[in-house]
């Protein structure tokens, strides 16, 4: 397969519409193929750099007052188990706008060619979003998260030993996590484009949306405590309120475009 069949897009609409179900399936294949072979390949390239990210996820810790020679490795594979756990998120935020791209590639092939000309900008900025989530919340949101739950453990009188299993397994699911929510608006604005959602429709639902945005934000975090439930849950309801004015703005453009 040539390096342009695997980035080009798949039939126009016309034959989308003859296609049988089994060819839909067979694209659907390589659609989940490629992703994972891009997925691999930059995990193993974070596993080479394994030590470095280790340190870089210890670091919030350090902050905090936290000594990073608490953490304790209680089982035997314990080195290589968080090393691929760090190296298949850090490929996952490697890999992320190429995942976009095939995603798209899947879901919309009918592009016009002007559309098709927004599509490598919009996925930069979806690349942008997700970055800031993750830059926002390992630079702030993360360390105040630690020194709460380390002098909380320190309150009831208790030493904070965690395992390397816990630690890691929370700093990433916790920095992925903000880093999807700030996706939202791309998801939004996205539904809006494309005539699925209307800036009325969001505006009557909002206060449903607020209730979902708690269940996700439910989903996502790695621990049940309110703290981080709020934590996660407040950016993604303002990111929604800011989607709700800005498909007003794009519902009043394309308007004023209708227009004589």
């Amino acid at each position: 397969m040539k390096l342009r069949d695997i980035f080009a897009f798949r039939d126009p609409p016309e034959s989308e519409t003859s296609k049988p179900f089994l060819e839909h399936l067979e694209d659907l294949r390589w659609t989940i193929v490629k992703m994972a072979i891009v997925l691999i390949v930059a995990m193993f390239l974070c596993f080479a750099f394994r030590q470095r990210l280790v340190v870089i996820l210890q670091r919030p810790l350090s902050e905090v007052g936290g000594q990073v020679g608490a953490l304790r490795a209680l089982g035997i594979t314990d080195s290589i188990t968080v090393s691929f756990h760090l190296a298949f998120y850090a490929g996952i935020v490697l890999s992320f706008p190429l995942l976009l791209y095939f995603l798209a590639q899947f879901v919309l092939p009918a592009l016009t060619a002007v559309e098709k000309r927004f599509l490598f900008p919009a996925i930069l900025v979806s690349f942008g979003l997700f970055l800031t989530g993750v830059a926002c919340c390992y630079f702030w949101l993360l360390p105040k998260t630690i020194l709460f739950f380390f002098r909380d453990t320190q309150s009831l009188g208790w030493t904070p030993m965690w395992t390397v299993q816990e630690y890691y397994s929370f700093v990433t699911r916790f920095v992925l996590g903000f880093g999807l929510a700030f996706e939202l608006p791309v998801v939004v604005l996205a539904l809006v484009k494309f005539g699925l959602v209307t800036y009325q429709f969001m505006a009557r639902t909002r206060p449903y949306a607020v209730v979902l945005i708690f269940i996700l934000a439910t989903i996502i975090t790695p621990t049940p405590d309110v703290l981080t439930l709020v934590a996660l849950s407040l950016p993604m309801c303002l990111l929604y309120e800011s989607c709700i004015w800005i498909a007003w703005f794009m519902q009043r453009k394309a308007a004023r475009a209708e227009s004589p």
